[in-house]
């Protein structure tokens, strides 16, 4: 049984996901709450989305010769995937670094805020950057059917309704 999956990039995809999405809303939160460890959190949730970002996009990219041979319309859409995620890429790594120089503006709550709040604005449009990469990703897997492999089985192959639930079958 493999420990790692192949391909590696749809396993990887949702860790950035969720670490940029935690980290704008830390990020947010840090705009108004600059006590504790809120704005250490919005660095962190941001620093490791952006280094998950980076792994996504690496395996995207290595990944990505498995479609190669593929329609122009899904090559455009290829593409345009590739470019929004290298776009996230970029936002949730400048988010990390503001929320970073935020964080180390401690003594001087004026600067902070305002460093502050350009990292919640950055974060927030890597949150949408990541939006439109997940779309364009999503209409590969769910309209075009890449990297969907359609392995024949029993359920698959047979035309017999599904049983109800409650019912019995034959095999039962």
């Amino acid at each position: 049984m493999p420990v790692i999956p192949d391909p590696l990039h749809p396993a990887i995809i949702h860790f950035p996901v969720v670490l940029i999405l935690l980290g704008t809303a830390a990020a947010c939160a840090a705009v108004l709450w600059r006590k504790h460890y809120v704005p250490a959190l919005a660095a962190g949730l941001l620093a490791l989305g952006a280094l998950g970002a980076w792994a996504a996009v690496e395996t995207g990219e290595s990944d990505g010769g498995l479609v190669e041979d593929t329609s122009p319309q899904i090559a455009a859409l290829l593409d345009e995937h590739q470019q929004w995620a290298e776009r996230t890429l970029a936002l949730a790594a400048l988010a990390a670094v503001a929320a970073a120089i935020s964080l180390g503006l401690f003594r001087f709550p004026r600067a902070a805020r305002a460093t502050s709040v350009a990292a919640a604005l950055i974060a927030a449009t890597a949150s949408y950057a990541l939006y439109q990469t997940g779309h364009r990703g999503g209409a590969l897997v769910f309209r075009h059917g890449i990297g969907v492999s359609l392995a024949a089985s029993p359920a698959t192959t047979t035309n017999a309704p599904m049983p109800r639930a409650g019912e019995m079958t034959e095999r039962d």
